[in-house]
């Protein structure tokens, strides 16, 4: 059996793409900050789930999970990296800096990169396995409210595409999947629903973010499609074009 590992697991999207890899026959592979959020998702899942305790971006516990991963299952055949970033800052283009850029960085691009070099030479030794990325739609078009996120994000997508053509030959895959809309069930559409969530986002039209909702089980099988069909290295998914992975 092979196994499928979501590196910043949650309630959406981790849970709706592990479900569609363990339709699959894959192990599953959680990790996340909580173990109260594990618990709960692992509940969910049933069948040859493992929890890990790790933040992605503290390198020595994104090692050490990658190791416990290893060691209970043998190794990771497909990674998916998905954090929510709720507690990361959003800074409006004119209001980007030096010095405040780092934090968005450290979760989109070199959280990733670390995660990639912990598993991409086992991947190509054995010559199988699949690096996905979710990722958002400001990387491809800009949103001046999102103005350190779409850096940040155009910078991974950069990566992977670099990443995707260099590995393919040794049997490797690397796909991102950039989103346009809210995740439905996720901690971002719970956020909106309350005053806090909606002063947070003030500066956005609330109407056209709550109309543009995506369904977290049609993003899982744009990652199975990519995984299985390796032809392209991204796939937008909008509230729109959800439904035709193709």
């Amino acid at each position: 059996m092979k196994t499928a590992a979501i590196f910043g697991a949650g309630p959406a999207l981790g849970l709706s793409v592990a479900r569609r890899f363990a339709a699959e026959g894959f192990r599953i592979a959680l990790v996340a900050r909580g173990r109260k959020n594990l618990d709960s998702l692992a509940a969910e899942l049933g069948g040859e789930t493992a929890t890990f305790v790790a933040d992605v971006l503290d390198r020595t516990q994104l090692a050490a999970a990658v190791e416990a991963i290893e060691n209970r299952f043998g190794h990771i055949d497909v990674a998916v990296y998905s954090p929510n970033g709720l507690d990361q800052p959003r800074v409006g283009v004119l209001d980007v800096d030096p010095d405040g850029l780092p934090t968005q960085l450290d979760l989109l691009l070199l959280a990733p990169i670390a995660l990639t070099r912990l598993l991409l030479p086992g991947m190509r030794d054995r010559g199988d396995g699949a690096l996905l990325f979710a990722s958002g739609t400001s990387a491809l078009e800009p949103v001046p409210q999102l103005g350190n996120v779409g850096i940040a994000l155009a910078a991974m997508r950069n990566y992977v595409h670099n990443l995707n053509g260099a590995v393919a030959g040794d049997g490797v895959y690397v796909g991102v999947v950039p989103i346009g809309g809210l995740i439905k069930r996720s901690a971002v559409e719970a956020l909106l629903a309350t005053s806090a969530g909606a002063a947070r986002f003030g500066d956005f039209d609330a109407e056209d973010l709550r109309l543009a909702v995506v369904d977290p089980d049609e993003i899982a099988a744009v990652f199975w499609d990519l995984y299985v069909r390796r032809d392209r290295p991204e796939q937008v998914v909008t509230a729109l074009a959800a439904r035709d992975p193709a």
